[in-house]
């Protein structure tokens, strides 16, 4: 066996525990071969080689998969300076626009009072009696269609139409036979007398025709005017030679009071307008307009309701 096959001694358990139980060794100035071996230092250990392979970045405590920047965190300045924060965006509250909203609010209200007045009308008008019965109920009302029919029969060599100056048994007349015009009756206020034939055509036609004394307050003519100004199948007009302040008639029918204030010229409107007439498909527009005493005796071009 060559010396380099030679194991050395190896110093088990049991060899160390037998030098501990002898005590310690006098110290020398030699040491044995073993000792030397295990004094001596370890050889440094052989570099490794270089490789080309790219260095592959380690995950730390602060960084998220995929290699993001934690929520908070920049990338760090170069130079070594402290992290960016990023800006976080400010959330713009856009609070409503109150405008269209208020304008379609409003106009679904309007849209809904219209249609709540209309079915309201509807109804009202539903649940009241025939305007006969509702005419018959005012007090002191004079029906000359029941009273006095013949008034109201033409003589069929005459005809409805009639020029020139008219007599009538009441006064006001409350209809007969006519002018060939009618006196326009879309609300309007007349400031001075009218021709009675005229007048007359117009309430053939549905109208209403409020006559009252030259000499009436002001104040109560106003008031009048009131329930007259841009009222269809309405008209007015100061009545010289009146025996009381106001009459209110219409084909047939005839009311007169003291005063303008009195309930019973409304109740006569409302029951009576447009309903007492011999024509319920003529208008009031189209008429005469200009006031006078004197009729036209001119016969118009034919016209729709004559």
């Amino acid at each position: 066996m060559s010396t380099g096959d030679v194991r050395r001694p190896s110093v088990n358990k049991l060899s160390a525990k037998a030098v501990a139980a002898d005590g310690p060794k006098p110290e020398s100035d030699e040491l044995d071969a073993d000792e030397a071996d295990a004094a001596a230092p370890a050889p440094a250990p052989a570099p490794k080689p270089k490789t080309s392979q790219p260095k592959v970045a380690t995950k730390s405590s602060g960084s998220r998969p995929g290699g993001r920047p934690p929520a908070g965190r920049g990338p760090a300045k170069s130079g070594g300076g402290k992290g960016r924060k990023p800006v976080t965006p400010v959330k713009v509250s856009q609070g409503r626009n109150w405008g269209p909203i208020a304008m379609f609010a409003g106009a679904g209200l309007v849209a809904v009072l219209i249609i709540g007045f209309g079915a309201f009308q509807l109804i009202k008008q539903a649940n009241q009696p025939p305007w006969q019965e509702r005419a018959a109920g005012i007090e002191g009302i004079s029906n000359y269609l029941e009273s006095n029919p013949d008034w109201f029969v033409y003589d069929p060599a005459v005809g409805n139409h009639k020029s020139g100056v008219l007599t009538y048994p009441s006064s006001p007349p409350v209809g007969g036979v006519h002018n060939d015009y009618w006196q326009n009756c879309m609300g309007d206020v007349y400031p001075a007398e009218i021709p009675k034939e005229q007048a007359t055509h117009s309430m053939e036609h549905g109208a209403v025709w409020i006559a009252y004394h030259p000499d009436l307050p002001k104040d109560q003519v106003d008031e009048l005017a009131g329930k007259v100004r841009d009222r269809g199948f309405m008209l007015m007009s100061p009545y010289p030679g009146l025996d009381k302040p106001i009459s209110v008639q219409a084909w047939g029918y005839q009311l007169k009071v003291d005063n303008a204030g009195d309930g019973r010229i409304d109740e006569f409107i409302d029951a009576l307008r447009q309903n007492a007439t011999r024509e319920p498909q003529a208008t009031c527009s189209g008429g005469i307009t200009d006031p006078g005493k004197t009729p036209l005796d001119l016969v118009p071009p034919a016209q729709p309701g004559g």
